[in-house]
């Protein structure tokens, strides 16, 4: 930890541009370099303290592997220079205080890591869990203050929630366990935070994201000791910008929708004696396509079909990104959300067809890109985000123009984060 007042000094003389440039772009240094000037001047006042270390989990876009994650697929995805930030003071009790804007102050006492209902659906909860699953595998845990704002903000369809319990999980990384943890280790503890503490169904994919940094492969065949290959690209290369749109809509009451996904694919699976869709082939599910249909239905076939050809797709989509073929992975990207459309059926809910902000937000967009970009749902889908890549010489018309619509803070250009989470080196 360092003094605060340093801290500052260093921000305002523009010490640390270069690695703040490194987070967010150069274009966002400016209002960064104040955002951290605001957190470290407010943690400071707030808590009455004098040293704090600061650090940074991004959120994340996935580029391809349509939910398929569940059932031991491969996934492409990336950090991004949105992120949730926290200025922490170590203390020498057993506390947890985290004071975050707009929300009332947080305190969790780890002397109790037990689940409690009454904490379901609040950060208290993923504070618990992730101490509990760090406690469970012998590592250490104790208290700190933390003041902490977040630019990841609940259902922009970057992950907020995997955002947040990374940025814990290295909390008492850093703080407790000398940065010893591993981030799939974190990545897991997180998971099992927001599942069985928190509440709310997740995956590895969307921590692992976060606290992994820069784009990566993800391969599920072996579920959670996943295989993880680091992309060695950057996007800024090519003529294209990345958006996310968020088309409107909530998750709130699209549980059911969420979970028929995984629960369909396995159920095509089971009938080739199989427990997930990576088990098996296409090939075996084409030749029990008539015994699928029948038990299941045709939903279940085709979004048994989607898992295959999305696995096949992602693995096309890598070796294009390694041999910087990028007109061709588009086309890839385009492929992926037509199937995510057609097979998966993530696009909007079949209990509620009068609310389809994803086709709309797609209609739009193909209308403005015109064959020149390309558009997809983006992750779990059924209400909220698209993802499109526009050509940059129109990316600043798209963005007004998409903001006309769906309102100007539903339209974010994103930059690919390299950097993982964890300590901003502000020495």
């Amino acid at each position: 930890m360092e003094k605060i007042d340093d801290a500052v000094q260093r921000l305002g003389d523009f010490f640390y541009d270069d690695r703040l440039s490194e987070l967010y772009g150069t274009a966002n240094v400016g209002t960064q370099r104040q955002r951290y000037i605001n957190l470290l001047n407010w943690h400071k006042a707030f808590f009455n303290v004098e040293k704090a270390m600061i650090l940074s989990s991004p959120g994340r876009t996935e580029l391809g592997g349509n939910q398929t994650d569940h059932n031991g697929g491969i996934v492409l995805a990336a950090a991004v220079n949105v992120d949730s930030v926290a200025v922490v003071t170590k203390t020498d009790d057993t506390v947890v205080t985290v004071n975050s804007e707009n929300f009332p102050l947080f305190k969790v006492d780890l002397t109790d890591l037990e689940k409690r209902e009454d904490e379901s659906g609040k950060t208290e909860a993923l504070i618990r869990g992730v101490a509990a699953s760090l406690a469970r595998k012998g590592y250490r845990i104790g208290g700190f203050k933390a003041s902490i704002v977040s630019d990841v903000l609940p259902g922009s369809g970057l992950s907020s929630s995997a955002s947040i319990e990374i940025l814990l999980g290295t909390i008492f990384n850093s703080l407790y366990n000398d940065n010893a943890v591993s981030i799939t280790e974190l990545a897991l503890f997180g998971k099992e935070a927001e599942n069985h503490y928190f509440g709310k169904h997740c995956g590895l994919m969307d921590p692992l994201a976060c606290g992994t940094g820069g784009i990566i492969a993800m391969d599920f065949r072996e579920g959670e000791t996943p295989q993880i290959t680091p992309i060695d690209l950057y996007f800024d290369d090519f003529e294209y910008e990345l958006f996310i749109i968020h088309t409107g809509g909530s998750y709130s009451r699209l549980d059911e929708d969420f979970n028929s996904i995984p629960a369909e694919m396995k159920e095509a699976a089971s009938v080739l004696g199989k427990n997930i869709c990576r088990e098996t082939t296409e090939v075996d599910l084409l030749a029990e396509m008539p015994a699928i249909r029948e038990k299941f239905g045709d939903r279940t076939f085709l979004r048994a079909i989607h898992f295959f050809r999305e696995n096949r797709r992602v693995k096309e989509m890598i070796d294009c990104l390694l041999h910087n073929d990028f007109e061709t992975y588009l086309k890839l990207v385009s492929r992926s959300g037509n199937s995510s459309f057609k097979y998966l059926q993530n696009c909007y809910s079949a209990k509620d067809v009068k609310k389809q902000g994803i086709p709309v937000g797609l209609a739009i967009c193909e209308g403005f890109l015109d064959g020149h970009g390309v558009c997809r749902v983006h992750g779990g889908g059924f209400a909220g985000t698209i993802q499109a890549y526009v050509p940059r010489d129109r990316a600043e018309d798209f963005q007004l123009f998409m903001g006309s619509i769906f309102g100007e803070d539903s339209v974010r250009m994103l930059k690919i984060r390299e950097a993982s989470a964890g300590p901003v080196l502000l020495t």
